[in-house]
């Protein structure tokens, strides 16, 4: 019978055309006039910082390569996502993120606590083949990462329009972003190579670097407005 109803709605164009109009900006109206009257409204976590130089240029990537098609970042507040992966996420987490990651599909798994759950050459051994730690991933490689030199030429203004936003970025942070970038990135190459990966020249400044140094941050605000309690 809905059937029947459905087939005469389709044969009647203009009809159907104007209520699937109407359907759609129903709908997006519901999911994006909200978060006008919501600006301001989400305190970040207390003590909670933006990302550095460094980590938001991995963040760039990790938008840029789709991860958040297949991982989201948000615990939700049910027994089986604690377990799993930690305390739920709480907004004041993301009050720095734009566009934030929370995700609707999980392929893989949740990522908002996996700052500093592995190594860094954890990383990087599961972006060049991620069947060498776990066997069922169906996950591509991005080796390729570790062979794209990372480019920094913009990163002074990105952290000058997430200024623009609302981002507590200084005057300082903003003019030595690059360098404050490099440095960074040189640590976690060094970090590395105490962890038993040879890095050549391009990988020591590559992508995969800035990508690192991002999901290593996530998951801290937290943490640190409890005091490492969890």
């Amino acid at each position: 019978m809905a059937f029947e109803r459905h087939r005469k709605l389709e044969q009647r164009w203009v009809s159907f055309t104007v209520l699937t109009l109407l359907a759609v900006l129903v709908g997006g109206s519901v999911l994006l006039i909200p978060p006008f009257f919501l600006q301001g409204v989400v305190e970040p976590v207390p003590g909670h910082k933006p990302y550095s130089a460094l980590e938001q240029e991995g963040r760039d990537i990790y938008v840029r390569e789709g991860c958040y098609t297949c991982h989201s970042q948000m615990v939700r507040p049910l027994r089986t996502e604690t377990d799993r992966y930690g305390p739920y996420s709480l907004a004041g987490e993301s009050a720095y993120d734009r566009p934030f990651q929370f995700g609707s599909r999980r392929t893989g798994p949740d990522l908002a606590r996996v700052g500093k759950k592995y190594p860094d050459s954890w990383h990087w051994l599961h972006f060049r083949d991620p069947r060498s730690i776990e066997p069922r991933s169906n996950m591509p490689s991005f080796a390729f990462l570790a062979e794209t030199p990372l480019d920094l030429s913009l990163t002074r203004k990105k952290l000058a329009a997430l200024r623009s936003l609302g981002a507590p970025y200084g005057d300082a942070e903003v003019e030595s972003a690059e360098v404050d970038a490099r440095a960074q990135m040189d640590a976690v190459a060094a970090g590395l190579r105490k962890e038993g990966i040879e890095l050549g020249e391009v990988e020591a400044k590559s992508e995969a670097l800035a990508l690192i140094a991002y999901l290593q941050s996530l998951g801290h605000a937290l943490r640190a407005a409890e005091g490492g309690a969890r």
